[in-house]
């Protein structure tokens, strides 16, 4: 099972399990948009399964209420996908589908993958519950561990994360994911230990995506480039935003090793 050393890394309590299946139908009955997503749930999707219901009496952390959302209990839930399946968009059908937060392992071709998000009451239709962003990890072979992912499986545990309610506590996996996805850059994996570290490193991973974009398209526009002045003027743009990365790569470095 791929998932095993996921969910034995989160140190669930026996009293949490759940381990039942999920029939696709569940998905196929929340309201999904579109001819094509049904599809996509038919044929990219082979099973799903309920693994844990963390609620205020079996882990003893709070629920958690304001204006804004509601966390009553956290779902762990696993799916595992069929070669021709598209993840990104099952992803978020399935995170869309189920009311609560939801900690989703999803699993294609022998490798695992974890994604969280936050939910919020509905500005337009009272009752209504919709995602945020969605957080997610490259996947990972459980199997073949680099070590910044063995660090990441080892800091999931439920007992060492804050307990001061569900909202803290969901929001610690989010920020280890954010850990995750900078020691991709800089070979260093450390969560974040606090809200204000938490903030500036995703502000970071931000600025690194963006202008990891613009130079991808500024440097085909440049290769296509055929006046030499108009090619000059891009290469001294480019020559700028890899000086931009290369300090965002060094304040990644330090955020990550606080």
């Amino acid at each position: 099972m791929i998932f095993a050393p996921v969910i034995d890394a989160l140190a669930l309590p026996p009293d949490a399990r759940v381990d039942q299946r999920v029939p696709k139908k569940l998905l196929l009955d929340q309201g999904v948009p579109t001819t094509a997503d049904k599809r996509q749930i038919q044929d990219g999707i082979e099973d799903i399964h309920w693994i844990a219901a963390l609620k205020p009496t079996n882990i003893g952390v709070p629920e958690y209420r304001d204006d804004v959302r509601e966390y009553l209990e956290i779902a762990i839930l696993t799916v595992t996908f069929r070669q021709v399946a598209k993840p990104t968009r099952l992803i978020e059908l399935i995170h869309r589908a189920i009311p609560y937060p939801i900690v989703l392992l999803s699993g294609q071709s022998e490798k695992v993958s974890l994604s969280l998000a936050h939910k919020r009451w509905s500005q337009g239709e009272a009752g209504k519950v919709v995602i945020e962003d969605i957080h997610r990890t490259t996947a990972i072979d459980p199997t073949a561990l680099a070590k910044p992912e063995s660090q990441f499986l080892s800091s999931l545990a439920l007992s060492t994360l804050p307990s001061a309610d569900l909202f803290a506590l969901y929001q610690a996996w989010i920020d280890r994911l954010a850990g995750l996805e900078a020691a991709s850059i800089t070979g260093s994996f450390t969560p974040p230990t606090s809200a204000e570290h938490s903030t500036t490193l995703r502000n970071g991973l931000a600025n690194h995506a963006r202008l990891q974009y613009e130079l991808t398209t500024l440097r085909n526009k440049a290769a296509k480039e055929k006046q030499l002045n108009r090619r000059v003027e891009l290469n001294m743009v480019i020559k700028r935003l890899e000086v931009e990365l290369t300090i965002i790569k060094e304040q990644l470095w330090k955020k990550n090793t606080l």
